[in-house]
């Protein structure tokens, strides 16, 4: 039976093709238009654009036709396809963390950031910005095997609700983003994660989630060892970093992941702001072909949030300013989403 993804891409493939048509049905008869294949967008030019850039990128004889094996779109995660506040959703699994490994650790008792994790003061805990995110993520992801993390993160991606909205936080993925990459896939583009977030955290569920399995997600990572345990070889997290995977190191890691410059992009944050220059450039043996650089701005406090150049989390300063001139278009939340999650009313 086919599945609800499948009628989106589907509903994707007809609409733009009948964009493609001249006079092919007549504009009166209403049984004959494609099915809508972002219907959780409003009619708006953001829309428009999405909606183009397919039509123009997968027409053959268009100046803007992409051959199919370079139709790259990459997706920053974060506030990007799926909510980021209060917290980094990552960060909200490595609290959790802490709470189910402080019973062997009591020495977290008295040591920060973990003694405020534990006394629930998280305002203290994370006082120390970065410095105590990565130490929080590191002491809690360390030790274990690659397997075991996966098997963790599953577990808690399948148990853990969002504080605001009360949903597991893989539902809380942005509806209009879906039904975005369903008709991308649709036009024949192959969809990418390049993300801050670890790549290791997001892999157990993206799949699932949002279609695009484990080997077309880039994003930050720590060391791992090759160990026999037990006689099984097994991939060991280690308590060091090997790359991070934000601002000038996402378009550094496409190039070295993908080996194709993207013709599609979409972030939320000035941390996506080299991925969407380098993807809006263009590549300059073929400057005719296609390009789209997106920016999801949130704007809506009552379905969502409202932050940006002010916001310590998802902060979008730079990038919006240079929005105009780069050629970038801002998705506005409340005017743009009729709908922002699956699960509202």
């Amino acid at each position: 039976m086919p599945t609800r993804r499948s009628f989106v891409r589907i509903a994707c493939v007809l609409f733009t093709f009948t964009l493609g048509l001249t006079g092919a049905a007549s504009a009166a008869d209403d049984s004959r238009e494609a099915p809508d294949p972002l219907p959780s967008w409003n009619d708006t030019p953001a829309r428009s654009a999405i909606l183009e850039f397919v039509r123009v990128s997968t027409t053959e004889g268009s100046p803007g036709f992409i051959p199919p094996e370079e139709r790259i779109a990459v997706f920053d995660n974060d506030g990007t396809l799926w909510a980021e506040h209060p917290m980094y959703f990552q960060l909200a699994f490595a609290i959790d963390r802490v709470k189910a490994l402080a019973p062997a650790r009591p020495d977290w008792q008295d040591k920060e950031p973990f003694k405020s994790i534990l006394a629930g003061d998280l305002k203290t805990a994370l006082a120390d910005g970065e410095r105590a995110v990565v130490e929080i993520i590191m002491a809690t992801h360390a030790g274990m095997t690659t397997d075991e993390f996966a098997l963790a993160v599953s577990d808690w991606a399948a148990s853990a609700r969002h504080p605001r909205f009360d949903q597991p936080y893989t539902a809380c993925v942005y509806q209009p983003m879906l039904e975005l990459l369903a008709c991308l896939r649709a036009g024949g583009f192959k969809t990418y994660i390049v993300s801050g977030g670890g790549v290791e955290f997001m892999r157990p569920w993206a799949s699932r989630v949002y279609g695009i399995p484990p080997e077309q997600i880039i994003g930050s990572s720590g060391k791992t060892q090759f160990e026999l345990r037990g006689g099984s070889p097994v991939l060991v997290k280690l308590p060091q970093i090997e790359f991070i995977d934000d601002k000038e190191g996402k378009p550094a890691a496409i190039n070295n992941r993908i080996g194709r410059r993207p013709a599609a992009a979409f972030g939320n944050s000035d941390g996506d702001l080299a991925m969407l220059q380098w993807t809006a450039a263009g590549d300059p043996a073929h400057p005719g072909r296609a390009r789209l650089a997106m920016i999801i701005r949130h704007t809506d406090a009552q379905r969502e949030w409202a932050y940006d150049r002010e916001s310590p989390i998802g902060r979008l300063d730079k990038a919006l300013d240079e929005a105009t001139s780069r050629g970038f278009i801002v998705v506005d939340m409340k005017a743009d989403w009729k709908k922002v999650f699956a699960f509202e009313k």
